[in-house]
């Protein structure tokens, strides 16, 4: 297997070779490619999941807890903070990198495309900004 993302276990992929330049849609055409291949894979690509259900489980309680009466200075939605708040943001970070990467990736291809991803950034920043806020409003919170 020349893939190292390949693990024991998993299906083996045809995965289609990097081409240079765009594909022919005709005799005299070219078409747009749809897609640019991922070359480097971010670090916490193979955890993605891994990494993202617990926080999912762990802001699925501590959200409860607040609908249920508990303030933000209680000990469950303290806890689910300690708990969510590094895995989200830790992924999140990770999504920076892979979408600044795809954005630039994309550039050369197709500007427009390129931009386009570009402008994720914008919801990712905000993301992590609205991840640090509530968890400073939580950990600050007396009970």
């Amino acid at each position: 297997m020349d893939d190292e993302r390949w693990q024991p276990g998993m299906p083996v992929l045809d995965r289609q070779a990097v081409r240079e330049g765009p594909a022919l849609a005709g005799p005299s055409r070219t078409a747009p490619p749809r897609s640019v291949p991922e070359l480097a894979p971010t670090p916490l690509q193979k955890n993605f999941v891994l990494l993202s259900a617990p926080a999912l489980v762990a802001g699925a309680v501590g959200i409860t807890a607040l609908e249920m009466g508990a303030g933000f200075g209680s000990w469950i939605v303290k806890l689910c903070v300690f708990i969510a708040m590094p895995l989200l943001l830790v992924t999140t970070l990770d999504a920076i990198v892979r979408i600044w990467r795809s954005a630039w990736a994309w550039m050369p291809v197709n500007r427009g495309r390129g931009l386009f991803r570009l402008a994720w950034l914008i919801p990712a920043v905000v993301l992590v900004a609205c991840i640090l806020t509530a968890a400073a409003l939580a950990i600050g919170a007396s009970s």
